[in-house]
């Protein structure tokens, strides 16, 4: 029965397979003068990195959790395809502003400025570090688990730990398409090993197996009911807490957005991210934990004894190469996604010396410096990751809070408006953003040491960021096209008529009246959006400064009045046409309009609708 079930799956995957590699463009394509990645390629890419979490993630989990880790992996899987919807929201909101790549440092920067975004880049830039350190040394470790006295060489191990690390930077120095095919092909060999794994343990599940799958329900379920909802909440944060990393390189996709040719190719993509190992890693979680296994006999090589106990030694040896090759794997993307953050950094600053590529389109230059950093960090900790593991989960959930705070403070300042296709419940995106704020809080707070370490990068970075921001931020040419009051004041002293006309109107408004002598149109702008385009003589351009929308408003009209004393002025906002959330939103801003009159009584002011031809819209 056990063989016929085997036979019939393997036989279906060879016929996926088959299918799929006959296809022409499957995991990339040329077009424009470029090779872009096809949505598969950029999801294969990154399987290989949340891959590598099954080999480690639920003997630890079960280490801190014991049983519910089987339920809390499960619960976190949820959580985290969740949080992809809004990961998908922010591709395509980058894409609207033509922010290809970039990741979290390129929506940072966008809505929170440069200081934030190098928090950002520090952030994401140690997981690489580490998940490039710790999986060419646990794929050594894997390798090498069935041959006891090689292990126990550390001059091997460090060898080839640092073999994996620069073979894995030659694969990327020949070329992204190379590395795509090169990666899709160990994604089969996975598909492989873990359906027959993931088969057999289904067909192995007996009677004690099922009991233990019902105590870990009744374990969870204790731990989020039987006390109050503060204790509750504080067990359900701590559990997905220790569960996290075992979907770590979620945020892979959005980083390499820069490969791919549409913000559409990454919700595809994390689609496929959530059917394969969004359900895999739960599934085996379950079938391992569930297993009649001394788990601290076995916290090291966990599924491979799981899977010598399924279908024999040979089996287990499979697993464990597979093990090799996907923590190897995990390595190359941590180089794909470090190279594109730190293209997006040296094209903004104009380090564009760092981004020349070779003829296979590589940024060889990036990778030959990554590949040489992540040696020197294996030498200086000797292959031993301790406590540097501890800054992996602080630094991945530091890039999780940031993201969906710079989104929740996007839509708050834009609301639905400039909505296109994609878009997702701000209250839902406010209680992951919560949950994830407490699981960051936790950890922070249970490993004080990786605190310490991921503070002290961030503060190094931050600095760094911040003397390279203040000489060569791109924004610094945008400030200098910003209007002087004074124009504002010459053009409208041209005029005799008594009454004069101040119209606030949004930058990306594209249209104007006519043109009148007493009539001026007013656009506050953030420099990291560019300044938008001059329409007319009497349409007027200021950018926005650190004090902020509603004080730079008060300083213009306070040189209004004292420039035109003996005028009438009407001050005139566009009426909000948007839903009753977007104008709770706004409601701040609405609020301080309220306090014009008060602050110039000598002024009209006016919130009109002009009509469908009209332009005062906000």
């Amino acid at each position: 029965m056990k063989f016929a079930i085997l036979t019939v799956l393997n036989l279906g995957l060879l016929v996926l397979f088959f299918y799929l590699l006959r296809r022409p463009g499957l995991l990339s394509f040329s077009e424009g003068g470029r090779v872009w990645l096809t949505w598969l390629a950029v999801a294969v890419i990154t399987l290989m990195d949340e891959f590598t979490s099954i080999f480690y993630v639920p003997a630890e989990s079960y280490r801190f959790i014991g049983v519910g880790a089987i339920v809390f992996i499960a619960l976190t899987s949820l959580l985290v395809r969740f949080l992809t919807t809004r990961l998908t929201e922010i591709a395509e909101i980058l894409e609207h502003h033509n922010l290809i790549g970039g990741g979290v440092y390129s929506f940072s920067y966008l809505v929170l400025g440069p200081v934030v975004s190098f928090i950002a880049v520090s952030s994401i830039m140690v997981d690489y570090i580490l998940t490039a350190c710790i999986s060419a040394v646990s794929a050594v470790a894997n390798a090498l688990s069935f041959f006891p006295g090689l292990s126990a060489s550390f001059p091997l191990t460090i060898s080839l730990v640092l073999s994996i690390i620069w073979l894995v930077a030659g694969l990327n120095i020949l070329g992204i398409r190379e590395n795509a095919r090169f990666t899709f092909g160990i994604f089969i060999f996975a598909a492989f090993i873990m359906v027959n794994l993931i088969a057999s343990g289904i067909l192995a599940l007996d009677a004690p197996s099922l009991t233990r799958l019902k105590e870990s329900v009744h374990y969870a379920a204790k731990e989020l009911t039987t006390d109050s909802w503060l204790t509750n909440y504080g067990n359900l944060v701590s559990n997905i807490a220790f569960c996290i990393l075992a979907y770590s390189g979620v945020e892979s996709v959005l980083q390499t957005a820069g490969l791919l040719r549409s913000w559409r190719e990454i919700h595809r993509a994390y689609w496929f991210l959530a059917l394969t190992v969004g359900i895999s890693t739960p599934l085996i979680a379950a079938l391992v934990l569930s297993a009649p296994i001394d788990f601290k006999q076995h916290e090291g090589d966990l599924i491979t004894h799981y899977a010598s106990l399924l279908n024999g030694v040979p089996f287990g040896i499979l697993v464990a190469t597979l093990a090799s090759f996907t923590l190897t794997m995990a390595v190359n993307t941590a180089f794909v996604a470090s190279s594109e953050l730190l293209e997006r950094v040296a094209h903004r600053y104009g380090f564009f010396w760092l981004i020349a590529t070779n003829k296979r389109q590589s940024l060889y230059r990036i990778h030959l410096i990554s590949a040489l950093f992540f040696s020197i960090i294996i030498l200086i900790t000797h292959g031993s990751q301790q406590i540097l593991a501890d800054m992996y989960a602080i630094g991945l959930v530091a890039s999780f809070c940031i993201n969906l705070g710079a989104l929740l403070i996007y839509r708050y300042s834009k609301g639905t408006k400039e909505v296109i296709a994609y878009f997702t419940s701000r209250l839902g995106t406010l209680v992951l953003w919560v949950i994830l704020v407490s699981c960051f809080i936790f950890l922070a707070l249970d490993k004080p040491h990786g605190t310490l370490l991921w503070a002290s990068v961030t503060l190094v970075v931050l600095l760094a960021g911040i003397l390279m921001a203040q000489k060569r931020a791109p924004e610094i040419m945008e400030r200098q096209k910003t209007d002087a009051q004074m124009d504002l004041v010459l053009y409208l002293s041209q005029s005799d008529a008594p009454e004069l006309h101040l119209v606030f109107r949004r930058p990306k408004e594209e249209t104007l009246q006519t043109v009148r002598d007493n009539e001026v149109f007013i656009s506050f702008y953030n420099p990291r959006e560019k300044a938008p385009a001059k329409l007319a003589p009497n349409h007027f351009r200021f950018v926005l400064t650190k004090a902020g929308l509603f004080h730079d408003m008060i300083g213009l009209l306070k040189v209004v009045e004292y420039e035109f004393p003996d005028r009438t002025v009407t001050v005139t906002f566009g009426w909000p046409m948007s839903s009753w959330l977007d104008r709770l939103a706004i409601g701040v801003m609405v609020f301080n309009l309220m306090r014009l009159p008060r602050l110039f009584p000598q002024f009209r002011f006016n919130m009109s609708y002009p009509g469908k031809t009209g332009n005062l819209i906000p």
